[in-house]
């Protein structure tokens, strides 16, 4: 049951990335990125409700609200970046993240494996294998953004894995909760301040796209249940086998991406996803 919970939670977590990357495709990446966290929001406080799990501020409080402020602009990144380049290198590179609690625990002094020093090795190489030029040849302005801007959504999911680890030594899910109470209202403010500056037909445009919508919704539920999922599986099993599985959700956004979208890449890309992958995996298991 273990390892089945630990592979739902990589297929949800690559189903919402292609969601909501194929949203960011037809709305701003700012309002897919505030309606599906709304979504989730409502989603982790139902669950706390419901299992009893709220509970006063304690050591949980800080760490929450940095993982929402981290994971905000993390996602803002990473939807921009699906939206304008290929899912199939994007997401493997935002796997990436979990080099961050690696060397939060170098500068801590905890010494990654040597498995997880191969890891990082081999990951590092397989984004500048995937940062390559595309089919064709192609290396364009927008590609080259892409990646840079999934490099940067790496390092905010680092940071919020690395909180949220904190913050679950009391509560999981009250960090949720303050998490997502801590990037919905930054998220409102934001989208207030560009409904202003000529977000408002975009706005019309949503309302007027139900479908759209409820890919979105969808988007922010799995994501959230895809994190319920994994910190079940994590208390039920050993993590470092629940840290692999969990760790190839970029495998399911490549899949789909390239059954619904058609998605190609070239051979060196192809190379770097997998080489990527392997090297999450590596690294998830060597911690």
């Amino acid at each position: 049951m273990t390892i089945l919970l630990a592979l739902l939670s990589g297929l949800m977590w690559g189903a919402a990335d292609y969601f909501g990357g194929s949203a960011s495709r037809r709305a701003p990446a700012l309002l897919v990125v505030l309606i599906s966290q709304a979504a989730g929001w409502t989603f982790v406080i139902l669950t706390a409700w419901a299992s009893g799990g709220f509970s006063a501020p304690t050591g949980y409080l800080p760490w929450g609200i940095a993982a929402g402020l981290a994971g905000a602009a993390a996602l803002l990144l990473f939807y921009r970046a699906l939206a304008i380049g290929a899912m199939g290198v994007v997401s493997p590179i935002a796997a990436l993240g979990v080099v961050v609690p690696v060397g939060i625990g170098l500068l801590t002094g905890a010494l990654p494996s040597m498995l997880s020093v191969a890891g990082i090795a081999v990951a590092v190489a397989g984004v500048v294998a995937t940062a390559g030029p595309g089919r064709g040849g192609a290396h364009g302005v927008r590609h080259r953004r892409s990646v840079l801007m999934a490099i940067g959504s790496a390092a905010g999911f680092g940071l919020v894995l690395a909180a949220i680890s904190r913050g679950s030594a009391s509560s999981t899910v009250m960090t949720m909760v303050v998490m997502r109470s801590t990037s919905v209202p930054l998220l409102v403010v934001v989208a207030a301040i560009s409904f202003r500056s000529g977000l408002r037909p975009a706005v019309r445009q949503i309302l007027r796209t139900p479908r759209l919508v409820g890919i979105i919704l969808v988007c922010g539920v799995f994501d959230v249940g895809a994190n319920l999922l994994f910190g079940i599986a994590s208390h039920g099993g050993a993590l470092a086998i629940v840290a692999v599985l969990g760790s190839l959700y970029p495998a399911g956004t490549v899949l789909l991406a390239r059954v619904l979208d058609e998605e190609r890449l070239s051979g060196v890309q192809n190379a770097g996803v997998v080489a990527a992958l392997a090297g999450v995996a590596m690294i998830a298991a060597g911690s």
